[in-house]
């Protein structure tokens, strides 16, 4: 069996905490991986931009940043034919706790073309495994399509 390459993670994070626990993570889980952290939706979409022909295999972007949201970078990123297929999966901790407002939200990033929506956890083993989920989650689609 040869040897897979490491998937190309992007996080889109405000967040200093956020972003380190999320990377610290990710090195804790049996995935290999190679994480880029960036801080904003501007950010976000200038690297985007400038690395479009070597995209990552998915994107972790925060719902609420400044100077671009994440609903902001969804959108632009789904409405570019090289972007598009781009596996994106919004990570926020910024909706209120009202249930039917939070599932119409969820449903809106996912009728824009999020593949996945996970609410931060408060606690490090709980990330750790919602984190290595969502990536198990992409490496089966990503086996079934080859398999096709």
């Amino acid at each position: 069996m040869t040897q897979q390459p490491p998937l190309n993670v992007l996080l889109a994070d405000d967040d200093t905490d956020d972003r380190y626990f999320f990377a610290k993570a990710l090195k804790e889980i049996t995935i290999d991986t190679h994480l880029t952290t960036l801080n904003d939706g501007e950010e976000l979409m200038d690297y985007l931009a400038a690395n479009f022909q070597n995209l990552p295999d998915v994107l972790f972007l925060d719902l609420s940043m400044p100077r671009k949201s994440g609903f902001e970078c969804l959108a632009e990123i789904k409405e570019d034919p090289r972007l598009k297929d781009l596996p994106i999966v919004m990570f926020s901790t910024s909706f209120p706790r009202d249930k039917t407002y939070e599932q119409g939200m969820i449903m809106m990033l996912f009728s824009i073309g999020a593949w996945e929506f996970i609410r931060k956890p408060s606690d490090f083993e709980t990330l750790k495994t919602v984190v290595k989920n969502a990536l198990i989650r992409l490496i089966d689609d990503r086996n079934n399509l080859i398999n096709l």
